[in-house]
């Protein structure tokens, strides 16, 4: 099999479970495996995710290897995790030299030992990433980044991700390549938005439960605006990461306080966002920090309002006053003005929510997304395959 026969993709996805990157992931290996890619998925532990990546064309193999995350770069944990990382490398090497795929599709920054196994394997890195963290010390970042370093392409998802990829090495700027999410539509027409005036106001909030998608901060919004007079709940579609059952017990000793006894339904995790969403009269998206936001793009699309953080990707998707409205992040006061607006003003809400679908259909559609990762992954191969065959020049002059 020549370099220009032999097409196939090995994918590196770290989570088995079906947030966002998980799910963008989908989207991915169904535009890969449609294009006649073979698509080899390698993921740390068996999980829902699986069955659906078969489904989409994919074949899958379950490898355990470490996820790097912030609270392994600690002295206690890191170690463990080099070690960990070591032996990982050492699996993915050898399955790489078996395989002898095109290219690696690394699914995000965190299981930088594919990275690692495909630079010492000469195996060229495609690197999705899905993550902006801004937080933190300057050396976290640098050291979270670093796999990049070597990676041919480098696919980000919103300019918030591009700008802490760059302002951490700036070398990568020319590998950098902007996609946005594609999120898929609801096979079902969406109800037109209309706010009740019996029922309450439904208040939707989709994601994990922990500090960074500000959930807490929704509880306080949703108080204030119980304290205003509103009859409102909130509905809380999402679990916890392992190690932050602290904050969902936190959570749910603030719920149960007198102000929102028996308004904050807790949901657990939730396979069909659409039904809920479809539900809520206002979607809230309070998170602190967020690279994209697939559930603001996923509301828009359900045409409901969205009140979202000023932060990142968020900006990016919505038009502040047009398309849904963003509040600074943290401030449930702020949070509670902008839900209040939309329930005193019915018609101006339900112009956002159209707006904001129209907006949603045009900007972030699975055909843009498809074509735009079929492309970049086209176009790493062919640079593969052309050094290949400089390689092969070269080598046959020196014989």
């Amino acid at each position: 099999m020549t370099h220009e026969d032999a097409r196939s993709i090995l994918v590196s996805h770290p989570s088995t479970d079906l947030y966002g990157s998980d799910l963008q992931l989908l989207e991915s290996v169904t535009a890969l495996a449609g294009s006649g890619f073979p698509v080899h998925v390698v993921i740390p532990r068996e999980g829902p995710l699986e069955k659906l990546l078969v489904n989409r064309g994919a074949t899958t193999e379950v490898i355990p290897f470490p996820v790097s995350r912030k609270s392994v770069l600690t002295p206690k944990a890191l170690p463990g995790f080099i070690i960990a990382s070591l032996v990982a490398t050492a699996r993915s090497v050898r399955l790489l030299r078996r395989m002898r795929p095109d290219l690696i599709y690394a699914n995000t920054i965190t299981a930088p030992v594919w990275i690692l196994a495909g630079w010492l394997t000469g195996t060229p890195t495609l690197c999705h990433v899905h993550e902006a963290e801004e937080t933190g010390s300057r050396v976290l970042q640098l050291l979270l980044a670093s796999p990049m370093l070597l990676c041919r392409t480098v696919v980000v998802n919103s300019l918030a991700s591009r700008k802490v990829i760059y302002e951490s090495w700036p070398r990568l700027n020319g590998r950098i390549r902007l996609i946005y999410n594609g999120i898929p539509q609801s096979r079902t027409t969406p109800t037109a938005f209309q706010l009740p005036r019996v029922e309450g106001i439904r208040i939707v909030l989709v994601g994990r439960l922990s500090p960074r998608k500000g959930t807490d901060v929704a509880l306080e919004a949703l108080a204030r605006l119980v304290e205003q007079g509103l009859d409102a709940s909130i509905a809380l579609c999402g679990d916890t990461y392992p190690g932050y059952e602290w904050f969902e017990d936190r959570l749910r000793r603030r719920a149960a306080k007198d102000d929102l006894n028996g308004r904050v339904h807790f949901c657990g995790y939730v396979e069909n966002v659409s039904y809920f969403l479809e539900k809520a009269d206002i979607v809230l998206v309070p998170s602190i920090a967020e690279p994209f936001g697939n559930v603001a793009v996923e509301a828009q699309l359900a045409s409901r309002p969205v009140v979202a953080s000023n932060v990142q990707g968020l900006a990016e998707i919505i038009d502040d006053g047009r398309t849904g409205l963003l509040c600074p992040a943290g401030d449930h006061v702020k949070i509670a003005e902008a839900v209040m607006l939309l329930v005193n003003d019915p018609s101006w809400a339900a112009k956002i929510a159209q707006a904001g679908h129209d907006s949603a259909v045009q900007r972030f559609s699975v055909e843009r997304y498809r074509e735009s990762i079929v492309s970049e992954v086209k176009e790493s191969i062919v640079a593969r395959n052309a050094h290949y065959r400089l390689f092969d020049r070269l080598r046959g002059r020196r014989r």
